[in-house]
């Protein structure tokens, strides 16, 4: 894992109490619950029709955190903070991503999901929601189950087991409108064409629960937008990724980019103030070119001068773009990151004065 608010305050408290008394029967994931959508919702672009781009968000980390399976709560992993999200919320962030782990979330393949950890993550959809933001559920397993590739040959892990996953989980979050689907954080080390497989299976099983939310569709090789033209990982995605369908028509792509010396976002230092647009370029041309749109959904940069120029004019190219970029989220925050070098969990970091111009 290294790597627009409520009317008046009334209507705020009354929407909260009615998405947390949802949790109750959220629980019973799979068993025929729906999360109530908080409040009347136009869509993604609807909803937020007044912005230039309507996705401005940031990665809630814990959920995915430590690798004990299934782990124990506060110990290998924690959820983010309740006050936490009102914090971005109350800064005018439109969007949290949530990552969590497959595996915690469905301990046996095609079977139920953990009640326990469902509720975690049920409880930031709602906290989130309850605030008028949109939650990006974010499957945080780089198309592995248990460390084994998702519909490779020889796998125990079908493209029908990561079909059922989304079927469940479309199921009982069809409902609220702005929960939004990110199937697959970061494939990566396998054939596009089975990244694509494995999508089209997941979004169609989506659809088929009467589903319309958003959908967010990474690539392969980690999905990085500077990548997204090459073929050193297989087929570009560029190719390849003309071979999604959705039944719904309302996907978007998720690219991610950073903007250290090998794109890992492991460095805390930016190669250059172009880095950025540079790297998103390439990408950026090739949604003009096929109609697409993509969200940047995971992108950051250390506390230097030289990175808050590269995310200014990152940002400004997106912007620059919107018919082809619906946001972007900074990675990351989250109760358990301490000093890491990218954390935006309140209170207020460096880098949070960098987006605030484009919030």
């Amino acid at each position: 894992f290294l790597k627009s608010r409520s009317a008046n305050a009334h209507a705020m408290m009354a929407s909260k109490a009615l998405v947390l008394l949802a949790i109750a029967g959220v629980v019973l994931a799979c068993r025929g619950a729906v999360v109530p959508s908080p409040r009347r919702h136009d869509g993604v672009l609807g909803r937020f029709s007044e912005t230039v781009l309507p996705l401005r968000g940031v990665s809630e980390s814990g959920l995915e955190f430590g690798s004990a399976i299934p782990g124990t709560y506060n110990k290998d992993y924690t959820a983010p903070a309740n006050s936490s999200i009102d914090y971005f919320s109350q800064h005018e962030f439109t969007l949290i991503r949530v990552p969590f782990l497959w595996e915690r979330l469905q301990p046996s393949l095609g079977q139920a999901f953990d009640d326990a950890y469902f509720g975690h993550v049920a409880g930031a959809v709602a906290e989130a929601t309850s605030n008028g933001l949109h939650v990006l559920l974010d499957v945080h397993n780089y198309a592995r189950y248990r460390g084994h590739v998702i519909g490779a040959k020889g796998s125990p892990v079908t493209t029908s087991d990561f079909a059922d996953l989304w079927s469940r989980l479309a199921t009982v979050f069809k409902g609220n409108k702005l929960a939004l689907f990110g199937l697959m954080n970061e494939p990566h080390d396998m054939p596009t064409e089975l990244v694509v497989s494995n999508a089209n299976a997941a979004i169609a099983a989506i659809r088929a629960t009467g589903a319309s939310n958003l959908i967010t569709v990474c690539g392969n090789a980690y999905s990085g937008a500077h990548s997204w033209n090459q073929s050193w990982y297989g087929t570009p995605n560029s190719v390849a990724m003309l071979n999604i369908t959705d039944p719904g028509n309302n996907f978007v792509f998720e690219m991610h980019q950073y903007l250290d010396s090998d794109s890992s976002g492991t460095h805390a230092d930016c190669v250059s103030a172009d880095v950025g647009v540079q790297a998103m370029s390439g990408a950026t041309s090739w949604l003009q070119t096929h109609g697409y749109k993509a969200l940047l959904g995971e992108f950051a940069g250390g506390n230097n001068p030289t990175c808050k120029q590269a995310v200014t004019n990152l940002l400004d190219h997106l912007t620059q773009h919107s018919g082809q970029y619906a946001g972007w989220i900074w990675w990351s925050a989250g109760p358990w990151w301490g000093n890491y070098m990218f954390s935006l969990e309140p209170p207020q970091k460096p880098q949070q004065a960098w987006l605030a111009p484009f919030l």
